[in-house]
C-alpha cells in the first residue's frame, strides 16, 4: 500500500486494506478447511453435496436441481461431483415419483456417516479458526459481514 501511495497519491486506498485482508483471509481459510475435508478423502465441492443432502433432512434426498441451486454451481459441475460421488458408494440416482424425467439423489448409509464425521471435524476445524477473535469481535464481525453481503445482494 505505501508503493501505491506513493506512486498514486490522488487516489484514497482505504478500501484496498479491507478488500486484501479479506482476500488473504478468504484464501487462507480456504486452505485450512479444505485440508480437514481431504481428511475424508473429500473435494471442497463433494463436502458440499453430502452436507447439503444430509441437512436437508431425512430421507436425505433432494433434486439435482436443488443440489445444484444451494451449492451455487452449474448442472454440469454438479453432475461431475454426483458422478464421483455415486462411484464411491455415497450417494444414489433414481428416477423421481413425481416427474417421471426428474432425478433423485439421496445419500447412502455409508455417505450419511462419512458426512456425519466430516461435519464434526469441519465445525471444530471452524472453532478453532475462530479461536483467534474473542466472541464480541466473532459476533461483530459476523453482523459486519452480514450487513455487507445484503448491501451487496
Amino acid at each position: 500500500m505505501a508503493d501505491w501511495a506513493r506512486e498514486r497519491p490522488d487516489l484514497d486506498l482505504g478500501p484496498q486494506a479491507v478488500i486484501a485482508r479479506l482476500h488473504r483471509l478468504a484464501n487462507r481459510l480456504t486452505v485450512e478447511l479444505t485440508a480437514v475435508y481431504r481428511e475424508f478423502d473429500l473435494s471442497e465441492g463433494e463436502f458440499d453435496v453430502l452436507a447439503t443432502l444430509r441437512r436437508s433432512g431425512t430421507p436425505f434426498e433432494l433434486a439435482p436441481s436443488a443440489l445444484a441451486g444451494s451449492t451455487m454451481v452449474t448442472s454440469g459441475a454438479m453432475t461431475k461431483r454426483i458422478d464421483r460421488l455415486e462411484t464411491r458408494g455415497l450417494v444414489t440416482r433414481r428416477g423421481s415419483e413425481s416427474d417421471g424425467r426428474g432425478r433423485v439423489i439421496g445419500l447412502t448409509e455409508r455417505g450419511r456417516e462419512l458426512i456425519d464425521a466430516a461435519f464434526t471435524a469441519h465445525i471444530a476445524n471452524e472453532h478453532r479458526l475462530l479461536s483467534a477473535l474473542d466472541e464480541s469481535d466473532a459476533a461483530q464481525a459476523e453482523h459486519i459481514l452480514t450487513k455487507w453481503i445484503a448491501a451487496l445482494d
